[in-house]
């Protein structure tokens, strides 16, 4: 080892879902909306000019902070926005967790936490969920440095009530509580009306699942004045262009039309609950969702397995050699199609498992 290569940082990264690039695929392993964004972000896209290219974008993100606010009936102060939710989950680490004591996360969660901890330096500690998958609030009340809880969870799609949420809360006073609320929109529960009782309590958002929008790299958090005052001055301590000026006007655009944003919802959750009762009656077990995902298991079949036949298939889902999950998949939901032919081959995939059973 050379003496310059001890001083570089090491850490073992974030690992995204697989992006293949094939005409024919069926690609449900990132979570992607399979919808077009709003009708008005295709016209704005279309209006864009090059030559505006040449100027910086706005620093502080102040149309899309502004429409953000309205639709959520907060002070602009109360919103920080930046490319995509990881960079916004990433300036909250960085920002809030300096303390000696170790932050707290569940065992099954967002697989980036304990990235960033570890990139930091935060010392951290993972309580196990549950044998049904769960987090055991208890384990939460114990003094920390600080707590981070994606609700709806993932890749489990689990999403605790309000009450649970303020029960973390009110034993965690002393430190920033982040709730991660990326797929919250697809009917979960928000703890957006905490925000006026608790000032430690950050909330992250996303463009990128009910939105329609993951290309275009928007994220955003909710909190008490200080806390996102916070948040900028780490963020102008490093870039301070973080958003570049035509995602900013296409998400304008993106909150503008409500009507199109919750149909879109009201597809997917519909698909979902089809797309769940097909595959218990092909005997899988599958948790109840409030995500645009399906967190899947089957107790006669060997589902890392049935995601390299779905592969073969050009149907991508999502499996993880980890303990606990490593029978299970995560299934974003597509379009009605796309679902059909999911479950189509699945069933196949299980006729021929049972066959293969009976042979011997």
């Amino acid at each position: 080892m050379k003496a310059w290569e001890k001083n570089i940082r090491t850490v073992d990264p974030y690992v995204p879902g697989e992006q293949p690039v094939l005409d024919d695929m069926i690609k449900l392993n990132t979570n992607e909306n399979p919808y077009p964004p709003a009708p008005g972000v295709k016209e704005i896209i279309e209006q864009m000019s090059v030559k505006d290219i040449r100027l910086y974008p706005d620093a502080n993100c102040s149309s899309l902070v502004n429409v953000l606010s309205a639709y959520y009936q907060l002070e602009k102060d109360q919103v920080f926005v930046g490319v995509g939710s990881d960079d916004v989950l990433a300036t909250a680490f960085l920002t809030f967790f300096n303390s000696k004591k170790p932050i707290l996360f569940p065992d099954i969660t967002y697989a980036f936490y304990d990235v960033w901890a570890k990139l930091y330096h935060i010392p951290y500690e993972r309580p196990a969920l549950d044998e049904n998958f769960r987090i055991r609030r208890e384990d939460y009340y114990k003094e920390n440095g600080g707590v981070v809880i994606a609700n709806p969870n993932a890749p489990t799609s689990i999403c605790e009530g309000l009450e649970f949420i303020e029960d973390i809360l009110i034993h965690n006073q002393d430190v920033i509580v982040i709730v991660d609320e990326a797929y919250v929109d697809f009917g979960g529960v928000s703890a957006r009306p905490l925000l006026r009782k608790y000032d430690n309590l950050l909330i992250t958002q996303t463009f990128s699942k009910s939105r329609s929008m993951a290309g275009a790299r928007i994220g955003y958090c909710m909190g008490n004045k200080r806390l996102i005052q916070a948040m900028n001055e780490v963020k102008y301590s490093i870039n301070s262009y973080t958003m570049n000026q035509w995602a900013l006007q296409i998400g304008v655009e993106a909150v503008k039309d409500d009507v199109y944003f919750k149909e879109g919802l009201v597809k997917i959750m519909r698909t979902r609950q089809t797309t769940a009762n097909a595959l218990r009656e092909l005997g899988f077990d599958v948790m109840d969702s409030k995500t645009n995902f399906l967190f899947v298991t089957h107790k006669h079949l060997d589902c890392k397995q049935l995601f390299e036949y779905l592969r073969t298939k050009h149907i991508f889902v999502r499996h993880w050699d980890t303990e606990r999950i490593s029978n299970y998949l995560r299934v974003s939901i597509g379009t009605e199609n796309e679902m059909k032919a999911f479950l189509d081959e699945t069933r196949q995939f299980v006729q021929m498992s049972q066959q293969a059973v009976s042979v011997q």
